[in-house]
């Protein structure tokens, strides 16, 4: 975690989904950085998102991608595509409960443009991290 990114996991701990937004011209940017890329300006605030989107991409690996969630196999991996910020799109899993198992969502039940919404998950270091439900289950 680096000192742009860490209101984003603060936010996400009290269970609230924010992006970073230039506080001179508003353009919402993530990853979180120091500098507009739009107008090069280094203020910002952070603003709250719906916690809504859509599936963009996904996919399913086979084995699984990193050796910890071996037991967990197979999950799925999606990027959500923010409903208020369409050119925001985060990596997470599809859950069915947030503190649900990686696994815990049949990989036949995902499509793209399926809407989802956040929820958030402790991990075991104490980090909390922005998992998605399907809208329709």
């Amino acid at each position: 975690m680096d000192d742009d990114g860490a209101p984003f996991w603060a936010y996400a701990a009290r269970g609230e989904l924010r992006v970073q937004a230039c506080a001179d011209c508003g353009e919402l940017r993530f990853p979180p950085r120091p500098c507009c890329p739009h107008c090069h300006a280094f203020g910002s605030e952070w603003r709250r998102m719906s916690g809504r989107g859509a599936v963009w991409s996904y996919v399913v690996p086979h084995p699984p991608l990193l050796p910890a969630y071996a037991a967990q196999a197979p999950y799925n991996a999606v990027v959500v595509e923010l409903a208020d910020a369409p050119r925001i799109r985060l990596v997470g899993n599809v859950v069915a409960a947030a503190d649900a198992r990686l696994d815990s969502v049949d990989a036949g039940r995902l499509r793209i443009g399926a809407g989802v919404r956040a929820v958030f998950a402790e991990l075991p270091d104490g980090t909390t991290v922005p998992r998605w439900q399907l809208e329709r289950p």
